[in-house]
């Protein structure tokens, strides 16, 4: 594990080995979170990785797209039956 000292303005510096496995150069950004009282650095493409990863466990043996189906299915269902009653009102 490698240290960092805090700079001027709250700025630190990445050591360069680190950089380098990550692939890091000049003018990259990261998104920067405070998780758990550490201070967590990840590349946008870690991140949405991250993310990927936590829907896709959290749809595990679910058909997402049969849901969503179903949803509109039923919310059409439902608008058809709106508009029935609204021209019985009406004529």
């Amino acid at each position: 594990m490698a240290q960092v000292k805090l700079g001027r303005q709250g700025r630190i510096v990445i050591p360069a080995s680190m950089r380098e496995e990550l692939g890091l150069g000049e003018g990259d950004v990261l998104s920067v979170r405070v998780e758990d009282d550490r201070l967590l650095m990840e590349t946008p493409v870690a991140a949405f990785e991250r993310l990927r990863h936590r829907f896709r466990e959290a749809a595990k043996g679910r058909d997402l797209v049969a849901e969503l189906i179903a949803e509109r299915r039923a919310e059409a269902l439902r608008e058809e039956e709106e508009l029935d009653e609204f021209k019985r009102r009406h004529s």
